[in-house]
């Protein structure tokens, strides 16, 4: 499981929203200062006769509304996941959008349809909004200009990210359709990957076509395009590597992975109990058969270190029902329990819940990593 990034790493922690963290990434500032320089000169071209401070404090104000729309779009994603009983570790807007960390993979085509299509869903409402809003108001002036720009860019965030390529939520909408006629996630993820390479593609070619047309826009078209594609790109490799680490490698199966398991009594003392497990995972015992826990071999060191005769017990690490995994379970929910629990080894047992080895987190990452 990767190393979760503690959020003054992450960015500004703006507020929470429902117990989510909401970041503002470096980045941000970044790109909104981007915004302000290209959108400040069209306000004169929009609205003749702007004074430059007005057009600069337009501009100003367009980037704040296109902030908080992106803001809007994954907090939709945020509440469908939540609805559907998926954590969501936390929200941080950068440079180009934003991303919700949600914490565990749909586990149906359906939930992750209904995710993805969150955000587009509230980027179309956001923009017939703001358009009702301005065909209310009389046009031309710089506030009808802000209104309907923020409305045009909300439209366009919607129909950018329905684009059915990965990452973007149309290529999740696609894997979902693909994993559902097929029963395969990973099927749909190749699917969608290579959506997202058209993507990619397809924006570099416009930007090129705006360059070879002499179009006004063509440098800002090209930068905007060129940098998108490789986001895209980027973005579309890592969800295939994901894929490729959320299930065992083909042939491989949980019991080439468990450790032989061994009980003893939690009253046995811990240089003893250290000694005699020699590599296997060892289940602790009490007089009464309920199990203490498993031995943690590195609490189980440092005890031994200062106190050798001192209870095994001491060193144990509870089994909790999310340690507990069944030699019957499919390799992809194992990864997925693994990969979001914090525990470094857990207890596998039969269907008559009788011990058959421990797993632990660096055999699996081990396997994993060898067979991507």
């Amino acid at each position: 499981m990767a190393a979760r990034i503690s959020e003054r790493e992450s960015g500004l922690l703006l507020f929470r929203v429902a117990g989510i963290p909401v970041l503002l990434a470096p980045s941000w500032w970044v790109g909104s200062a981007i915004v302000v320089a290209f959108y400040a000169p069209l306000v004169d071209d929009l609205a003749p006769g702007t004074p430059a401070g007005v057009g600069l404090a337009v501009a100003a104000l367009f980037a704040v509304f296109l902030g908080l729309s992106v803001l809007a779009h994954e907090l939709g994603h945020c509440v469908a996941a939540l609805r559907l009983g998926l954590p969501v570790r936390r929200l941080r807007l950068y440079l180009l959008g934003g991303l919700s960390e949600i914490m565990r993979t749909p586990g149906k085509p359906g939930h992750e349809g209904l995710v993805a299509a969150a955000g587009p869903a509230v980027s179309v409402g956001l923009a017939v909004v703001f358009g009702i809003g301005g065909f209310a108001m009389n046009p031309g002036g710089v506030l009808w200009l802000l209104v309907m720009q923020v409305a045009g860019a909300n439209l366009v965030v919607a129909i950018f990210n329905l684009l059915p390529g990965l990452p973007l939520d149309g290529g999740r909408i696609v894997r979902a359709g693909v994993w559902a006629a097929t029963g395969q996630r990973a099927t749909g993820t190749r699917v969608a990957v290579a959506g997202g390479f058209v993507v990619a593609f397809a924006l570099v070619v416009w930007s090129l076509y705006g360059l070879v047309d002499g179009t006004e826009d063509r440098w800002l078209r090209f930068g905007v395009c060129v940098l998108t594609a490789w986001v895209v790109v980027a973005g579309a490799r890592s969800e295939l590597a994901s894929e490729r680490r959320r299930t065992l490698p083909v042939g491989v199966s949980l019991n080439d992975l468990i450790r032989p398991v061994l009980q003893l009594p939690a009253e046995s003392p811990v240089r003893d109990a250290l000694s005699t497990s020699a590599g296997r995972g060892v289940v602790l015992v009490r007089a009464d058969g309920v199990a203490a826990g498993l031995l943690d071999t590195a609490a189980a060191e440092k005890l031994a270190a200062t106190s050798p005769f001192a209870p095994a017990e001491q060193a144990a690490e509870p089994i909790r029902p999310e340690t507990v995994l069944l030699t019957d379970e499919p390799g992809e929910e194992i990864v997925e329990r693994v990969q979001g629990t914090a525990a470094w080894q857990f207890l596998v047992v039969d269907l008559e819940g009788r011990p058959a080895g421990v797993l632990r987190r660096e055999d699996l990452r081990a396997a994993i990593e060898k067979g991507v």
